[in-house]
């Protein structure tokens, strides 16, 4: 009978360490706060030309796609619509992805290194149980 990855590891340090691995994952991630400045007045994307600060808010990145649209129930085959449309639909994605901020909460070293040493050690009895134990 082969163990866990079909060598002759042990399941039961596959299941330990598979839980002592999620469990250090889920507090880790918990521990995570995940804060946006996205808005309307925000800049998304700037740049320096002469000397002068040029800064693109999400608000500008709107009309080229309210104009795409409109293209587009005009002419559903409009490429110049469909490129307004999903080039200024790419760029809201990105820059709200762009303007996220995670910050680990407040929290002791006793709860920091518990969760550390739940993920590594976790981590290390699963790959020691994909092993194979058998010398040959």
């Amino acid at each position: 009978m082969s163990g866990a990855g079909g060598t002759d590891g042990g399941s039961g340090q596959f299941f330990l360490g598979l839980a002592m691995l999620c469990s250090g994952l889920y507090l880790l991630l918990n521990a995570i706060s995940v804060t946006s400045s996205f808005g309307f007045d925000i800049p998304l994307y700037g740049m320096n030309l002469f000397g002068f600060h040029y800064a693109v808010t999400s608000g500008m990145v709107l009309f080229p796609f309210l104009i795409g649209v409109a293209m587009i129930f005009y002419n559903g085959r409009s490429v110049m619509g469909w490129l307004l449309a999903v080039g200024a639909l790419v760029a809201l994605v990105s820059g709200v992805i762009a303007s996220l901020r995670f910050n680990l909460r407040a929290m002791t070293a006793f709860d920091l290194i518990t969760i550390l040493v739940l993920t590594v050690g976790g981590l290390g009895l699963f790959l020691r149980s994909l092993k194979s134990t058998s010398r040959r």
